[in-house]
């Protein structure tokens, strides 16, 4: 276990992106045979977007940015009124009281996500983020990972909060939403009307590579076009 939690630390001092930052989470989180986890940073005002890094289907998170799913999450309220990590499923609660809350945990279950252990994460008594591991059952091997370390996980939650926050106060952002450096790089380019091929050129890196990171950051914008990317890109004031 001290491998392990050595080699988490360790990534996320090195990390510098949103991806360094999934990365290190999910390979110490599959280490400890959670499957996966979601960090949600709450924002600061209520016309803003969430921070979402998770190994939770794209699909899935893209959606619950885009429709603020994190204001009726029955999770997320649960979090605000406590601090203490608990767990969640059926026959667990949290209770759902709105047909706005009972949406989001049924659409949840459609991708997978029936179940799961949350870190409330505070500052001065506000909640400002969440640690979620989660599962698709509730199966005996997932309740004896949590089990086995229970006393861990809420403070690498905290660990990992603190670094996201450090690191992406200087990590681009676009409406709320994270994008990598390189993702940043090919939207600018994008958007200044040169090709893939072009772009490729330019960076030093195949065509390939350049439409894998559009494509990621369609993706994490909820748009289904290149096009629409740049838009969103050059409208939040990002375009060089």
């Amino acid at each position: 276990m001290r491998y392990v939690f050595q080699a988490f630390i360790d990534q996320l001092i090195e990390s510098t992106d949103v991806d360094d930052l999934r990365l290190g989470m999910a390979e110490t989180a599959a280490a400890l045979d959670l499957c996966c986890f979601a960090y949600l940073a709450l924002p600061s005002r209520p016309d803003a977007q969430p921070l979402l890094i998770s190994t939770y289907p794209s699909s899935w998170t893209s959606h619950y940015v885009q429709q603020q799913y994190h204001r009726f999450d029955p999770v997320i309220i649960q979090s605000l009124r406590r601090d203490k990590a608990f767990e969640w499923g059926l026959g667990l609660g949290p209770e759902v009281h709105s047909e706005h809350a009972r949406q989001v945990f049924e659409e949840a279950a459609r991708f997978g996500i029936r179940c799961g252990f949350t870190v409330p994460i505070h500052e001065s008594g506000v909640a400002v983020a969440t640690v979620t591991f989660a599962a698709s059952e509730r199966a005996a091997s997932f309740g004896r990972s949590l089990r086995r370390h229970a006393r861990i996980l809420p403070f690498m939650a905290t660990v990992f909060h603190a670094h996201a926050q450090r690191k992406l106060r200087a990590c681009d952002q676009i409406d709320g939403v994270s994008l990598s450096r390189r993702e940043i790089q090919c939207l600018n380019w994008a958007a200044q009307g040169k090709s893939s091929w072009e772009i490729g050129r330019i960076m030093g890196i195949s065509h390939y590579t350049v439409a894998f990171h559009l494509d990621n950051a369609r993706t994490k914008l909820g748009v289904r076009s290149t096009i629409q990317a740049v838009a969103r890109f050059v409208a939040a004031g990002r375009k060089t």
